[in-house]
């Protein structure tokens, strides 16, 4: 829609269509944010550029001519408030991610950008330039084809990974598409008896087989089922390579020194010394996470307090602030927020967005080989390179 609108306006004398295979236009950006729509990041263009995760340097020219603060001044220009909140992230003030979809159509409509649902199963070339796009209805001529059709995260939204069948019967290099921003799967029991469990104030470390770290965050994580989730696990999933054995390292209590939690933990058996652990722990711990932790500390449920020896407290210390996990692998990608791969961006202008290969054809979104870390930064990657792509192939 950004590519679309920002094309229509420059567009004088021509036509601009979006072929849209939903009902409406959108889908997925309705679902992003948990329903929030978290648009961008407040922020400048080179924290935009350190928050991506692979290919940054691409990127330069696009958040160049359209950034973060060009994101909030349009949204707002197109009456929609947004507030900032933790870690810069950006929202409407109304919470609500169906007032961005709905400004989205009204610039697209208003700068004559008309909407036709049908699907592209086909990008016609002659002479190797655009020449139409044939869809499932019908086959429309055009001079000049944005491809902006997602990656192959939320299929049902429409982002099926059908855009990078297009890209590739064109003779262009797809990277092979994996899951960025997913769920990770844990080896363990544990996750599954703390199903539900979220912890706000987490510092968490991913370490590889061979002992580096590779990542380290703070904030909100989420235990279910099948692993760990959650905003510092999604954004840790994007520096993890599949072919790789990781760990994962929760401080549950990182606002304490060893020394501070050694005294709190002592001043609470101080004051429960004749009383079981399960009973004394829940002052330290959520509910559901004491037996886990008890297990993993390897003392019997039934224990008291009194019969801990010193060696056992300092143990729990370091245990509360390396509580360690395997993981196991990823989500699949159908539940990853965004995909990581796509289009080479070997074979795209970093200027301009259009293609090296095709004359005619450009590239925006999600379907190129760009992802970043949550925070806004990727429906900003949309923008940015929606609207340089817009621009720059009406010239």
């Amino acid at each position: 829609m950004m590519a679309a609108g920002t094309a229509a306006r420059n567009n004088q004398g021509g036509q601009t269509v979006i072929l849209e295979r939903n009902p409406r236009p959108g889908r997925k950006l309705m679902i992003t944010g948990k329903g929030r729509c978290n648009i961008t990041n407040n922020c400048g263009v080179s924290t935009l550029i350190g928050q991506t995760a692979t290919n940054p340097r691409f990127l330069y020219a696009a958040f160049s001519a359209f950034d973060s603060s060009d994101t909030m001044a349009f949204f707002e220009g197109e009456g929609v408030p947004l507030k900032t909140e933790r870690g810069g992230r950006v929202f409407p003030a109304s919470d609500k991610s169906s007032d961005i979809c709905d400004a989205m159509v009204r610039f697209c409509r208003r700068a004559g950008v008309g909407f036709v649902q049908d699907k592209a199963v086909e990008i016609v070339t002659e002479n190797g330039a655009v020449a139409a796009v044939r869809g499932e209805k019908s086959t429309y001529p055009c001079d000049g084809c944005i491809l902006a059709a997602g990656g192959a995260s939320y299929p049902a939204t429409g982002s099926d990974g059908s855009g990078y069948r297009l890209a590739a019967a064109l003779g262009h290099t797809v990277v092979p598409p994996k899951p960025s921003l997913v769920p990770l799967v844990i080896e363990e029991p544990d996750p599954g008896r703390m199903q539900g469990l979220s912890l706000r104030n987490a510092a968490i470390k991913i370490v590889d087989g061979g002992g580096k770290k590779v990542y380290e965050d703070f904030g909100e994580m989420l235990f279910t089922h099948f692993g760990v989730s959650g905003p510092i696990i999604l954004s840790a999933s994007s520096h993890m390579k599949s072919d790789k054995a990781y760990r994962l390292s929760i401080n549950l209590k990182p606002a304490l020194t060893p020394e501070q939690l050694d005294a709190r933990i002592l001043r609470d058996f101080a004051e429960g010394r004749n009383k079981e652990l399960p009973g004394v722990l829940r002052k330290l711990l959520p509910s559901s996470m004491v037996s886990v932790i008890i297990d993993r500390w390897g003392l019997p449920p039934g224990a008291r307090v009194n019969a801990v020896t010193r060696e056992q407290r300092l143990e729990l210390v370091r245990l509360l602030r390396d509580y360690s996990l395997t993981i196991a692998g990823f989500r699949p990608i159908d539940e990853a927020i965004v995909t990581s791969g796509g289009v080479s961006v070997k074979e795209i202008e970093p200027g301009t967005m259009a293609s090296k290969l095709i004359a005619g054809l450009s590239f925006a979104g999600e379907i190129i080989d760009v992802d970043a870390h949550t925070g806004g930064f990727n429906l900003q990657i949309a923008l940015s390179t929606g609207f340089l792509a817009g621009k720059e192939i009406i010239k």
